[in-house]
């Protein structure tokens, strides 16, 4: 695969990751196969993701930079030495493979996912919770020209904003939670190919911060860009998510691969040239991704990562302030749903507890 169409690709996934829509969490199981499935017996069981060795995590995409702190755990035995063996990292992206539907199946142990997907599979009945969140931000972005800047959804009044279709929901989440409607805007339906702000066709693009503002400096063309979560829509990502008779039965299970993937997250933060490394040569071998932009992605990722709140308290972790925006957030995107039926950050405060030595 060449470089070219990797990033093609992963333009493509970037939007469906974590667009505000329940359809690709739910479509695939419907909500009367959700229900069942939650149904199906304790995480002790027999689901193929239950073995108290080498658990099955979901990734939310494929073995890019993205997983670099799940690579740095295996590499550094930060699983193996919690008793959890070697961990089998599943690739997400394809058909069937969402983390919500692998959860709700019992076929995989804990996925990687978004609260906006999350939410509306648990207001279908799953019992599923969240556990850690590695993004503090989530990476949605509006870039624009850097001759032309568009630097807050005020600013995006009158313009020409391209929006694909898997984008609308979380697009339409922007603006109501900014106080706009879409007639405040010229909202232009645009597929994934940035090509159409290069040309001025648009003003402004839905993209990933760590995806096209990258990809499009490097092919010569200046931008800038603001992020939702920095204006009123400040839904974390890549949590970490488990069924709640995981939490229930396997408690300390799950405050292992917490505190063994809080360590590889530690070493991602602190070498962004290694763990694109280790995504281009090792776990992403066969994407053709390329290791340059793989370390730039890497730097800009890690804005996500950390934040005032996990220098105080620790990666992973979510404030009570944090839990709060982010109902707040899914609310506004159409989601009524309490605290406590999505968000328990007991677990990782207790890995905290146990081992202050964690935070670096």
């Amino acid at each position: 695969m060449s470089n070219t169409s990797s990033r093609a690709t992963f333009d493509r996934r970037s939007f469906l990751r974590y667009s505000l829509t329940a359809g690709g969490a739910i479509g695939a199981l419907g909500a009367t196969g959700v229900l069942a499935a939650c149904s199906s017996g304790s995480s002790d069981s027999g689901g193929s993701g239950a073995s108290s060795m080498n658990p099955k995590v979901q990734l939310s995409w494929q073995k890019n930079i993205e997983f670099a702190g799940e690579y740095w755990a295996l590499e550094n035995g930060y699983y193996e030495a919690e008793g959890l063996g070697t961990p089998e990292l599943l690739t997400g992206g394809g058909a069937g493979t969402g983390v919500e539907t692998g959860l709700t199946s019992n076929k995989v142990w804990i996925g990687m996912t978004a609260p906006q997907l999350t939410a509306p599979v648990i207001l279908q009945g799953a019992a599923l919770m969240t556990v850690a969140a590695t993004f503090q931000k989530n990476p949605f972005c509006i870039v624009s020209s850097a001759e032309s800047p568009i630097l807050s959804p005020e600013e995006m009044k009158g313009k020409k904003i391209g929006v694909q279709a898997s984008n609308e929901n979380v697009f339409a989440a922007l603006l109501t939670a900014n106080g706009m409607t879409e007639s405040d805007v010229q909202k232009i339906t645009v597929q994934y190919d940035p090509t159409p702000l290069t040309t001025g066709d648009v003003d402004g693009w839905v993209s990933y911060v760590t995806n096209e503002p990258i990809t499009l400096e490097a092919s010569g063309f200046p931008n800038a860009n603001f992020l939702f979560a920095d204006f009123n829509l400040p839904l974390v990502a890549e949590t970490l998510v488990v069924r709640q008779e995981t939490i229930d039965n396997e408690r300390d299970k799950v405050k292992a691969f917490l505190k063994a993937d809080i360590q590889g997250w530690y070493d991602a933060v602190a070498d962004p040239a290694g763990s694109a490394r280790l995504a281009v040569t090792k776990y992403g071998a066969d994407l053709g991704l390329e290791e340059g932009e793989q370390t730039k992605e890497a730097i800009a990722q890690n804005g996500l990562v950390v934040s005032p709140d996990t220098d105080a308290n620790g990666l992973l972790t979510m404030t009570d302030a944090l839990i709060e925006e982010n109902i707040i957030a899914l609310e506004k995107a159409g989601y009524s749903i309490k605290p406590e039926q999505i968000f328990d950050m007991s677990l990782i405060e207790e890995v905290y507890a146990e081992n202050p030595d964690l935070k670096r």
